[in-house]
Order: C-alpha cells, then structure tokens, then sequence
C-alpha cells in the first residue's frame, strides 16, 4: 500500500507549482504594483487571512489574487497593496476588482481537501 504524502507536504507542493505557473504567466507582464521584474508571486489578499484565496482553478476570482510581483513589492513593501489595487484595476477592470474583493469577504478561510491539492498540482505542474 502507497503512503499518502502528509496534507502539510502536499498543501506546499501546491503552493510552489501554483506561483510558479503565475510567475511564468506575469513574466512578460511586469510585476502588477510596480511594472518591475516578475520574481514571486504575491497575493493581494494574503494566503494567512484567506487561505480560500490562496490558488485556484484557472478563471476563478482565487486565481486572478495572485500575481507576479518583485521582490521589493511583494517582501519589503508588504505587497504594497495600493499599487496592487491599481494594477489590479489596469489590468482586469475595476468590475472586476470589486467582484474579487466581495467574493474575498464571503470566502475567507479554507481548509483544503487532499483531492483539491492534486488537483491543484496537476493542473499547474509543469
């Protein structure tokens, strides 16, 4: 019998095939608070205080809370989230924007499923 993968090693797993498809989308974008050099993948509202925001199936409102940011934007400057505000804006509408930021209140925490996991891993891994 095959041992399952504990769900902390495979909720990492996810997460580090999931920025990397987003670094990989945003590379020629530009880092969506500053237009500098796509290096992470920063969230505009934060995998901690939304883990249902944390990745998602290509389309959803989940997935599009994550871009490619640099370094400085994303680490130093704590997202610098009203430039990624702006970004967000210049890039998807602000229709959009505002959707984002509803579904963001109705959809904070999320406890995901191991089947949810593989199926993160598999649709992003490369």
């Amino acid at each position: 019998m095959a041992k399952l993968t504990p769900l902390p090693k495979l909720l990492q797993k996810a997460q580090k095939v999931f920025n990397a498809h987003i670094r990989e989308r945003d590379e020629n974008l530009g880092c969506i608070s500053c237009g500098g050099e796509v290096q992470q993948a920063g969230h505009y509202f934060s995998q901690g205080q939304h883990s249902a925001l944390r990745f998602g199936l290509p389309y959803s409102y989940a997935y599009f809370n994550t871009n490619g940011q640099c370094i400085r934007c994303n680490m130093y400057l704590s997202g610098n989230l009203i430039k990624y505000r702006q970004g967000l804006v210049n890039r998807y509408g602000e229709e959009f924007v505002k959707k984002l930021e509803e579904n963001a209140d109705l959809e904070k925490l999320k406890k995901w499923s191991r089947a949810e996991l593989e199926l993160i891993i598999q649709t992003y891994k490369q």
